[in-house]
């Protein structure tokens, strides 16, 4: 038998041994071992994986966080616990360190947990629009009609301020007489149309109006 092999045999006596009634404990098979932490509360616990393999220990195990039991506990936190153990299993290279790394964890389980949702899904939550796909709807495009509808209504002098009075626009000289040269229901021109030709006539001929 190899000296890991020797390794391994001892440190599995003794697992059984201090573990024996310990609930939390199960050995899965002769290289495999899980300790569960917390309260049987999804919410607040997590099932830790430990397995052996040949070089084990002069290499550290597998740190397996990823069991059907921690579906809930983000990745954020398994990775936190994950390289906890591999910095404490570090300094335990060439000694049985599976008792040790299970027991390092005990004292910090509600500061890994304080702040975790719970909630696996919550890394990749989607904030809703109010349709299911996303995607703006009939209602999106009319509020947006009206509201482009209500921009050029003010626009044109439709608009009335706080005290009810119209907002004034100021046109240019070419909108004033595209405006003068429009004709009312009878035909007829309104009185004044043709006020920029008389300004530019006075002002090339330097007259007065009479």
């Amino acid at each position: 038998m190899s000296e890991t092999k020797e390794m391994q045999t001892d440190e599995r006596e003794a697992l059984i041994s201090i573990y024996e009634g310990d609930s939390s404990f199960k050995q899965i098979n002769a290289e495999t071992y899980q300790y569960k932490y917390g309260e049987d509360d999804e919410k607040k616990s997590f099932l830790l994986e430990i397995s052996w393999h040949e070089n084990y220990p002069n290499e550290l195990p597998t740190i397996n966080m990823d069991t059907f039991y921690n579906r809930n506990i983000s990745r954020t936190v398994k990775d936190r616990i994950i390289a906890m153990l591999k910095e404490e299993g570090d300094q335990w290279l060439g000694c049985g360190m599976t008792y040790t790394l299970f027991e390092c964890l005990k004292d910090k389980v509600e500061d890994l947990l304080v702040d975790e949702n719970c909630n696996a899904d919550n890394d990749q939550q989607i904030i809703g629009t109010g349709h299911p796909d996303g995607e703006p709807g009939a209602d999106d495009d009319e509020n947006s009609s009206d509201a482009e509808g209500d921009e050029r209504g003010n626009r044109t002098g439709g608009g009335t301020g706080a005290g009810g009075g119209q907002k004034k626009e100021h046109l240019t000289k070419a909108q004033k007489r595209k405006q003068w040269d429009r004709v009312d229901n009878k035909g007829n021109r309104p009185r004044g149309w043709d006020w920029v030709d008389i300004v530019k006539h006075l002002s090339q001929t330097g007259g007065k109006p009479e």
